[in-house]
C-alpha cells in the first residue's frame, strides 16, 4: 500500500447550514467549499492549515446524524477554545488530565462527539 495521509472523513448531520454555522462560526474551523455536487451539497471544512477535512454530509444512510464519535480536534490553547465555546453557547466538559495532555469533550447541534485536546509535547 502507498497510502500517504487521510484526505477526509465524513460527519453525518441532518442541516447542512446548522452544521456548517457551528463547525465554521462556533468552532472556528475554515470552509473548504460548499457547493453542488450532483443531487448533493457538498460543505467540506477544515482547521486552518490542515491536511485533512471533513464533509458535512446528509445523504449516507448507514450514516444517522449523531452517529459519529471521537473525533479529536488539536489546540494550542485549551482554556481559550473552551472559554470562547462557552460563550458561543456550547457545554463542553471539565477540562480533564490524562499522562498524554489535557482535553474536554462536547457534541455538535446533531449528537456527533468532539474531543478537543492539547497535547503535552513530548
Amino acid at each position: 500500500m502507498t497510502i500517504s495521509k487521510v484526505q477526509l472523513f465524513s460527519v453525518p448531520v441532518r442541516d447542512q447550514d446548522r452544521a456548517k454555522e457551528f463547525y465554521v462560526g462556533t468552532v472556528g474551523l475554515s470552509l473548504v467549499t460548499d457547493t453542488r455536487m450532483g443531487n448533493e451539497r457538498w460543505v467540506q471544512v477544515a482547521p486552518a492549515g490542515a491536511e485533512t477535512s471533513f464533509t458535512l454530509v446528509t445523504w449516507f444512510d448507514t450514516m444517522p446524524p449523531g452517529s459519529l464519535k471521537g473525533v479529536v480536534l488539536e489546540t494550542d490553547d485549551l482554556d481559550a477554545d473552551v472559554a470562547r465555546l462557552r460563550s458561543q453557547g456550547v457545554s463542553p466538559s471539565e477540562v480533564q488530565q490524562a499522562p498524554w495532555g489535557r482535553y474536554v469533550t462536547f457534541d455538535d447541534p446533531d449528537g456527533n462527539g468532539i474531543v478537543l485536546q492539547a497535547t503535552t509535547g513530548g
